[in-house]
């Protein structure tokens, strides 16, 4: 049991500042990505939301209960043991084998950059962020520029 809460534990480390890219880590990256669907990526998306909204500089702006919070970490928990144990067997199989557990550090690392690439892809995500532009003072970055 303890080994499985290591696995899942590991695995859920989405942006990990330790990266390990091996060719077994590769092919389980390639399969997660692959098999998840549409509607995965969004789960892990406010998964990852929900776990942000804890953070204590932010919480007061959040709307997410500790009881839908809680209904997150269990379906995307199902999801990664579906992604595991189903969709991607035989890779999660050799990648523990060969890699042990920074395989699924890395592999799920690259998932979350995945999810988040399609959070940023959204038209009205897209405004918000870029409308900062209009707040930075471009004669202020100009001083910055190198002179010749």
């Amino acid at each position: 049991m303890r080994f499985i809460k290591g696995i899942m534990a590991t695995s859920l480390i989405l942006f990990s500042t330790v990266s390990y890219a091996g060719i077994f880590s590769d092919d389980l990256t390639r399969c997660l990505t692959e098999k998840t669907t549409s509607s995965d990526k969004t789960l892990i998306m406010k998964w990852m939301y929900a776990g942000m909204s804890k953070h204590p500089e932010i919480s007061s702006s959040s709307t997410i209960t500790d009881k839908q919070a809680q209904h997150l970490n269990q379906r995307t928990a199902e999801l990664v043991v579906d992604l595991m144990t189903k969709r991607c067997t035989a890779t999660a199989k050799k990648a523990l084998k060969y890699e042990d557990k920074a395989a699924f550090v890395a592999a799920f690392q690259v998932l979350g950059k995945v999810a988040m690439k399609e959070l940023m892809r959204n038209k009205e995500v897209n405004a918000h962020i870029g409308g900062i532009g209009k707040y930075i003072s471009k004669e202020a970055l100009e001083t910055l520029k190198p002179t010749n």
